[in-house]
């Protein structure tokens, strides 16, 4: 039988199980070819320390290549893991480090013959009428689409154009699938973690990224929401399909562009980051859900652009009112009441030592604990370090849930003090959390530490 080629918008994105098995299978045994390498080194007397940092070094792009080749969900699997560089050792995250913010941002680019044919698939044969000039090179790339600047015909304004690598939805749903399937083999590592239902809720979560019509119907809400907002700004749509969105350009520089600046431009910065994520759900009755700082522009009028809706909580009613309550009681050291709650809510099963417990939320209670908290990548090393040694404490890392409804939640949380880390943030923490946190009660000025 003859062998048939397939459509021409099939092929800019590995979408066969076979050649995503084939990049992921390639990973162990390049990390065997890494270590006799740096047996060879070694034997011809290089030292140790030059052998491994160039270990880590070929590890690191091998390792992000592939996943920017693959596009899909290993592509986000990515961006979460570069959210969480500043609680790797140091000697591990520097050369990671590089490769891994390449990544928040950059993708293998489209061929811009495919992306016309994605736009006159989409918008018709007449795509071009609406625009005055479409750039010819991506403005960025991501997981699963790139975006193009162009110039609306309508009003003359610069605009977003972002178009969904073709099949970036089979992709993203085959690798969800293979999620959920694999599911089964983390039980035993998960301890009390109910995993079904918490990859069915990031199944869904990250499978609605696909559909451009939601995006842009979150992206709309937040936009009126924050309309004429003082501090922050989200672009208008202006239109949109199922695989391609155009809204307003954003102009500015991003985020992690000023960590080499003075303490009082990254703690304005980070202040406002962090604001915006946490107020989201009051103001707009969403939770931006990919806190990587690709999406977050310092415009030029001093206010903080945000981007990229397509992964988002829909929290009508804000967040949680029993997280800023458990968080109060916390504050206030009521070890019993907060295991209490904890296991009201879902987060806690069987036994536990409540005083352990409390010392186990430290990345979410020290923070709110002084009137201007120093954000460090050693502090939120050394955090991270005492949680995976939970385990030396009766295990308590082991009787931990994760309700589904917590899910995002959970990664902003993390996700925004990690930012706050890299920019080695000072910031009046509490004073954000009672800003958008119902039920949260800071402490009074006599309970509340001076800075360290």
């Amino acid at each position: 039988m003859a062998r048939t080629t397939p459509p021409d918008d099939s092929r800019d994105l590995p979408t066969g199980g076979w050649r995503r098995g084939a990049r992921l299978l390639s990973l162990p045994l390049g990390a065997a070819g890494r270590a006799t390498s740096r047996l060879g080194q070694r034997l011809t007397g290089t030292s140790r320390e030059e052998a491994d940092a160039a270990m880590r070094r070929r590890a690191a792009e091998q390792l992000f290549t592939v996943l920017g080749e693959l596009k899909g969900g290993a592509m986000k699997v990515g961006q979460v893991m570069s959210l969480m560089e500043s609680a790797l050792p140091e000697e591990v995250a520097e050369p990671y480090r590089r490769q891994l913010r390449q990544l928040q941002d950059s993708a293998p680019p489209m061929p811009l013959s495919r992306v016309h044919a994605v736009l006159a698939k989409e918008i018709g044969p007449d795509w071009r009428d609406l625009f005055d000039e479409f750039g010819s090179r991506p403005a960025a790339a991501a997981s699963i689409g790139q975006v193009h600047r162009a110039t609306w015909r309508a009003t003359g304004e610069p605009v977003a154009v972002k178009v969904q690598y073709p099949g970036a939805d089979e992709a993203l749903r085959s690798d969800l699938a293979q999620l959920s399937k694999l599911a089964h083999l983390a039980r035993p590592l998960a301890g009390a973690i109910d995993i079904d239902p918490l990859v069915a809720e990031l199944t869904e979560r990250v499978g609605e990224e696909v559909d451009y019509q939601l995006e842009a119907a979150n992206q709309s809400a937040a936009a009126a929401a924050f309309a004429d907002h003082p501090d922050f700004m989200v672009p208008a749509v202006l239109h949109h399909t199922r695989r391609v969105i155009v809204s307003q350009w954003v102009e500015g520089d991003p985020l992690l562009s000023i960590t080499d600046a003075d303490d009082e431009i990254r703690n304005r910065w980070g202040l406002a980051y962090v604001r915006f994520l946490f107020s989201g759900p009051e103001t707009a009755g969403i939770l931006h859900g990919d806190p990587h700082p690709g999406n977050f522009k310092l415009l030029p009028d001093g206010r903080l652009g945000v981007i990229d809706f397509g992964l988002v909580s829909r929290l009508p009613d804000g967040l949680p009112r029993s997280i800023g309550r458990l968080l109060s009681i916390a504050l206030r050291g009521d070890a019993e009441e907060v295991a209490a709650g904890l296991r009201a809510e879902g987060f806690v099963s069987g036994d536990i030592d409540a005083g352990d417990l409390l010392d186990f939320l430290g990345p979410f209670v020290e923070p709110a604990k002084q009137t201007e908290f120093h954000f460090t990548r050693d502090w939120m090393r050394g955090e991270f370090a005492r949680v995976r040694s939970a385990s030396g404490r009766g295990q308590i890392g082991t009787q931990i849930n994760l309700p589904p409804g917590y899910l995002l939640i959970h990664r902003v949380w993390l996700g925004g003090i990690a930012i706050l880390a890299q920019l080695d943030v000072r910031a009046n923490f509490g004073a954000v959390l009672a800003e958008s946190l119902p039920d949260f009660v800071p402490l009074e000025s006599d309970e509340v530490r001076e800075p360290r």
